[in-house]
């Protein structure tokens, strides 16, 4: 009879803590870049929540409860985006067509330069390797 080994979830609490100090963090390191080139508190923070749980400083039960809390509001922060949208629909009618055809053209420009990137990327790497291209 080998009891189940998987560990129980941390207390809610516990989770809103580690989360809470990720972000304070997160916030002093983003303080230190210049104003200039602004990084958001929360991509630091998820970068910072990477790296504590790819070296398993936090386990994923620590904060598995947490994290998935703040997923299932996701659309709901998302919504006033929405409403703002429609109320300005009358700027979308007059300049709609030209942010689709921003949007589309920007997309198309991103993907070319990160196929080239990732190409001249990967023949550096084969020629300092002495590897073969395939």
């Amino acid at each position: 009879m080998e009891k189940d080994k998987q560990p129980k979830d941390s207390n809610i609490y516990v989770q809103m803590g580690i989360f809470a100090a990720i972000l304070f963090v997160s916030q002093l390191i983003s303080d230190l870049f210049p104003k200039s080139f602004v990084v958001p508190t929360p991509l630091i923070g998820m970068v910072l929540l990477y790296i504590l749980l790819a070296c398993h400083i936090v386990k994923l039960h620590q904060v598995a409860k947490f994290g998935d809390f703040m997923i299932g509001l996701i659309a709901f922060l998302f919504v006033p985006s929405g409403i703002q949208l429609a109320a300005h629909l009358d700027i979308m009618k007059k300049e709609g067509l030209q942010d689709v055809i921003v949007i589309i053209i920007s997309t198309i420009i991103i993907l070319v330069v990160i196929a080239y990137v990732g190409a001249l990327v990967m023949s550096i790497h084969h020629k300092i390797t002495g590897t073969k291209e395939d």
